[in-house]
């Protein structure tokens, strides 16, 4: 049985503890740890300070923040999309504690919040197309891919692009 996770709202004060977390798991040496990381298809900072601040100012958009044993490993942003829609990004858990139950106590939070707080009927996300795996992971907890893929959110070579997948949370 995994260690209980604790998710609340996140507030600017957390952020110094957060952000080194973010990149663990998804830039450089450390994510490679964990199953999740964008390492191999992409370098540099994945998020800053900045942006993470304007996600806690943002009345639209919910940054949690998953905590265990006091420690800070992991978060979850969503944001409200109107008619019903959630989208949720920026879930990770330190690569050193995946695999182990974390991401999906966090994941199951923010449906629950999405649906509970947002009113929403259904949650949205992108994931890098050519992360099968990820996209199976996902796909196992009730998402289904909706044809559509967008464009990666800033030019890379080679190219890549987002799949997009939604889950009713009626």
């Amino acid at each position: 049985m995994p260690d209980i996770v604790t998710v609340r709202t996140a507030t600017s004060a957390d952020l110094p503890r957060l952000h080194p977390v973010i990149e663990r798991a998804y830039r450089g040496e450390s994510a490679r740890q964990g199953w999740t990381h964008e390492a191999d298809l992409i370098q540099g900072q994945r998020t800053d300070l900045a942006t993470l601040e304007a996600i806690v100012a943002d009345p639209a958009q919910r940054l949690l923040i998953a905590e265990q044993d006091g420690a800070t490993i992991g978060c979850v942003n969503l944001a409200d999309k109107g008619d019903g829609l959630a989208y949720l990004g920026l879930l990770c858990i330190d690569p050193a504690l995946q695999a182990a139950g974390a991401g999906r106590q966090l994941l199951a939070a923010a449906e629950a919040w999405a649906r509970d707080e947002l009113h929403a009927d259904r949650i949205e996300m992108t994931v890098i197309d050519v992360r099968h795996r990820l996209i199976a992971w996902y796909e196992r907890r009730g998402y289904v891919q909706t044809g559509e893929r967008r464009d990666f959110v800033f030019p890379v070579e080679p190219p890549l692009f987002m799949t997009v997948l939604v889950k009713s949370l009626a």
